[in-house]
């Protein structure tokens, strides 16, 4: 089966696939004049993927008119310097996160395993310049409003966002959906049991497609399935 450089989730809302079909994933989100916002840029590696995953929905670098992280991992920040560069667009994510993303280093891992593993892969990434700090409860002007909700744990920053008016929520880290809804690895957590604690707003928001940054999506009773995995840790 041909891979999708681009999958559609909602009127205006794609994944892009950055490694393997659904491994990791980035998304656009289009306004009606044309703009662009991308969400999550990959790793270094995954720029080129990003613009293959824009072209195939009819859009170019240069109609990307912001970025957003939702946290400073390699994985989803790896990329963000050449997509910035490629595109000319600001970068945001939170402010608790800028450190990181502007130093190109990952947050502190908290266990042992998680600090050996970031010392093996050296913990670097190409830092970005962050224009733009985001807080909980922002509104961003995408598409009839991409709200921020602050979901730390994965990392001090971590934000999952609603975008209100197609009713998709981008969980990024704070769910996995990798053979099941589950949650991140523990070892890649600044403080997985926080991980645990604030994913459980995301049983209380309103909206019908969980979009993942690591796995597919799910489309039908999403918000029941996400609250059903919550619910298991009370």
């Amino acid at each position: 089966m041909a891979r999708s450089a681009a999958i559609p989730l909602a009127p205006g809302v794609w994944r892009i696939p950055t490694a393997g079909r659904s491994m990791v994933n980035s998304y656009a989100l289009t306004d009606d004049d044309g703009s662009v916002t991308l969400v999550d840029c990959g790793l270094k590696r995954a720029p080129d993927r990003v613009v293959r995953g824009l072209a195939a929905i009819g859009k170019a670098p240069a109609d990307v008119t912001r970025i957003v992280l939702t946290h400073a991992h390699a994985d989803h920040a790896g990329g963000a310097a050449e997509l910035a560069r490629r595109t000319g667009a600001p970068v945001a994510a939170h402010a608790a996160d800028v450190p990181y993303a502007e130093s190109g280093r990952v947050p502190p891992r908290a266990n042992t395993a998680g600090r050996f593993l970031t010392r093996l892969a050296g913990g670097r990434f190409p830092a970005v310049e962050v224009a733009r700090p985001l807080t909980d409860g922002d509104v961003l002007a995408v598409g009839g409003g991409l709200r921020v909700v602050h979901t730390p744990g994965h990392s001090p920053g971590h934000v999952s966002l609603l975008h209100e008016p197609t009713r998709v929520l981008i969980t990024g880290d704070a769910l996995f959906n990798v053979a099941g809804i589950r949650w991140p690895v523990r070892a890649f957590c600044a403080d997985f049991r926080m991980t645990q604690r604030t994913a459980h707003v995301l049983g209380e928001l309103d909206y019908d497609i969980a979009a993942f940054t690591h796995g597919p999506e799910l489309t039908t009773r999403a918000r029941e399935q996400v609250r059903a995995f919550l619910s298991r840790l009370r």
